[in-house]
């Protein structure tokens, strides 16, 4: 059993796994064969556009790795040396909680949680491997959210938000998707922390090219998700190593780890430099799975750069900052000294659940906030979440 939270728990990151058929089912004909199944080796792999890809291992999510897994590894490192599949250990069937809402929300109930926020998993992968085909791009995430829609519905019972993806390289198909999404539920939805691709090159959407479609979440009241992702970076990595594979993130390499958070710092430094936040002061962001490392030294750099050209920004970086951004640290970071830097509001608690990295029994990190006080352990445990998400 678990632990028991004395506020309510409102968790900011659950996952679901996807089935094999969450991307084509509904996938018009005319893009029949962009994403298939193919076994190699004895194993099942995917393969977009008629690439193989190996970002995520097993992408059937018929076997998975334990929940909380790498618990240790992310509490106290690896003095060991151990490699990434001694430190996971024993994988174990997918369970139909992985899988469905019903089944979750009685496994949530066992957990003793209240609410989530409800990712997908091997979503993350799509973007980058279509960032050419514009057209391609639009109608595979629109195929996802029919899927995700019928599977999980955007808001079960009133517990299980799951966020359908919008992708951003046409801004009217994107607004179409998001009146769509919204049409049917949706609470929050996920953006990827990643430059737009386009045909005419890629570009910030925190540019006025984007205007319309802030404008719209803006609206609807909707929270903007910014999940980890592939946000195509391993390109510029690439350039310091020659090493051209894609973006693998369970295989850990020293180089990038030193610099993964980077598209996340970017992507915040982008609506605040190019004014997105500042046009629309009231849209609601959250920074999910991309820990907090990044924090300080981009708050260093934005008040460098307003002390030096303080007329290129419409109002003081940090205060944008701190009204628009909320971010979900790792488990394992410090939400005291979060909050100095961003606000106690803006803390949302989550899990990663069931995530090898993230927590296994999500509640029992009531325990790790010895650090804040009763009001600001209710916050981020579900109450600053409770707020974005029912306005």
């Amino acid at each position: 059993m678990s632990t028991r939270s004395p506020y309510p728990v409102f968790d900011a990151d659950n996952h679901m796994y996807e089935t094999k058929d969450a991307f084509t089912k509904f996938l018009p004909k005319e893009f029949d064969g962009a994403i298939r199944y193919v076994e190699i080796d004895g194993r099942t792999k995917i393969a977009v556009r008629g690439q193989i890809s190996e970002y995520i291992p097993n992408p059937t999510f018929d076997v998975v790795a334990r929940p909380g897994a790498q618990e240790d590894y992310f509490r106290v490192g690896n003095p060991e040396g151990k490699s990434y599949r001694e430190i996971i250990g024993k994988p174990m069937r997918s369970i139909p909680a992985f899988r469905e809402p019903e089944a979750r929300l009685a496994l949530m109930d066992e957990q003793g949680l209240d609410r989530t926020l409800m990712f997908p998993t091997l979503a993350s992968l799509l973007e980058e491997r279509m960032r050419d085909d514009p057209e391609l791009t639009h109608a595979v995430v629109h195929a996802l959210n029919e899927w995700m829609h019928e599977t999980w519905t955007f808001n079960y019972q009133n517990r299980i938000y799951s966020t359908p993806v919008i992708t951003l390289p046409i801004v009217e198909k994107a607004i179409e998707e998001l009146d769509w999404v919204v049409a049917r539920g949706a609470r929050a939805i996920l953006i990827r922390p990643a430059p737009v691709p386009g045909l005419g090159g890629s570009r910030s959407f925190g540019l006025p090219e984007f205007d319309p479609f802030w404008a719209k979440a803006v609206e609807y009241g909707v929270l903007v998700g910014m999940h980890s992702s592939d946000s195509g970076y391993a390109r510029y990595q690439s350039d310091w190593d020659s090493n051209k594979r894609e973006y693998l993130p369970f295989k850990p390499d020293v180089f990038k780890m030193v610099s993964q958070w980077r598209p996340i710092e970017d992507s915040v430094a982008a609506m605040i430099c190019h004014g997105a936040l500042s046009r629309f002061p009231e849209l609601k962001v959250a920074v999910i799975e991309n820990g907090a490392s990044w924090v300080a030294p981009l708050q260093k750099s934005l008040k460098d750069a307003y002390k030096k050209y303080p007329q290129g920004f419409d109002e003081h970086p940090i205060d944008v900052m701190r009204r628009n951004i909320n971010i979900s640290p790792f488990w394992e970071e410090d939400y005291a000294e979060l909050g100095e830097l961003l606000g106690i509001d803006r803390i949302l608690f989550g899990s990663d659940y069931p995530h090898p990295e993230g927590l296994g029994d999500p509640v029992t990190h009531v325990s790790e906030l010895k650090n804040l006080s009763e009001e600001d352990k209710f916050k981020v445990m579900g109450g600053n979440l409770a707020k974005l998400i029912d306005g």
